[in-house]
């Protein structure tokens, strides 16, 4: 008979990767809280979310928080085993966006620190905390080892980076004060089903200063539901420990970079009438994926 399955959060479950993380987990059997950020109005993810509540026979409970409310959270964490950490902008990012995700990631963690069922964090984090740096290309290998440049991230408004960086840093920070169990998952651009439509804000967010990204070997995308899986497997593997880098393709050559435009259609568009004119510079690929790659062949350190 199979051991039955912990109790687990999503939080925010309404965002793009969240959702489909939360998908991930109740098809694997978990019980799942889905925490869902108070908003205007209800969205398309949340009416979905709560048809799934009833078609999962008790295995999804729904729970409204507001990050900046440190006892919503406690309610939603209560009796779970882990929580996976999904803030993400629906809007374009800028740098109030950036204060209001550093201090949801900060009440985040301590709720989960006076949460005693709990045993790990998986936080989902981005490659642009920690690609950016007034050098950018100087780098011969970028790695878990790096962080994005605060300063530089300020001085060219790159809100995404900023907000990435400086709330996972937060996080681990407090985390490791609170002697937790965290690991991050850096995402590169997340691709997938409806993503321009449901996901506009961060993509362009991710996206400024994409073509710096191309030309120094460190614009790198990643379909959602291996992101979602690499979520999962970060959690049910009990050797894993730190950042892990996470995405399927670096893109590198002019041809890439078209198909990459049109999957984003019609939020990117090309020239009309615009060819691929068949150039032949690939750009080095600088990004390392090796703790990624033990943690898929089950070698996870």
């Amino acid at each position: 008979m199979d051991q039955e399955k912990p109790t687990v959060c999503v939080l925010d479950a309404s965002t793009y990767v969240g959702f489909w993380i939360l998908k991930g987990l109740l098809s694997r059997g978990y019980t799942v809280h889905a925490a869902i950020q108070k908003k205007g109005g209800e969205s398309e993810v949340e009416k979905k979310i709560k048809e799934m509540e009833t078609d999962v026979e008790g295995k999804l409970g729904v729970f409204t928080v507001d990050i900046l409310d440190y006892h919503s959270i406690l309610v939603a964490l209560k009796g779970c085993s882990a929580l996976f950490c999904c803030l993400d902008s629906s809007d374009e990012y800028d740098d109030k966006t950036v204060d209001l995700e550093v201090r949801g990631a900060i009440n985040v963690v301590e709720a989960c620190a006076q949460t005693y069922s709990l045993h790990k964090i998986v936080f989902s984090s981005s490659l642009t905390a920690a690609i950016w740096k007034e050098n950018i290309g100087s780098t011969k290998d970028v790695d878990e080892r790096c962080w994005s440049d605060q300063e530089f991230c300020r001085k060219k408004k790159l809100w995404n980076a900023l907000a990435k960086t400086l709330s996972e840093k937060a996080a681990w920070a407090l985390a490791m004060d609170r002697m937790l169990n965290m690991v991050s998952i850096n995402a590169g651009l997340v691709l997938g089903p409806g993503v321009a439509q449901q996901n506009p804000g961060s993509i362009m967010s991710y996206l400024k200063g994409a073509a710096q990204m191309y030309e120094n070997g460190v614009l790198a995308s990643v379909d959602v539901s291996f992101l979602a899986d690499v979520h999962i497997r970060a959690f049910e593997d009990p050797s894993t420990t730190g950042r892990y880098f996470c995405f399927n393709q670096i893109v590198k050559t002019e041809e890439e970079t078209i198909t990459l435009a049109k999957s984003l259609s019609p939020l990117l568009s090309l020239p009309p009438r615009y060819e691929y004119q068949g150039g032949e510079e690939v750009y080095a690929e600088r990004l390392r994926t090796t703790k990624l790659n033990k943690l898929i062949e089950g070698t996870a350190y």
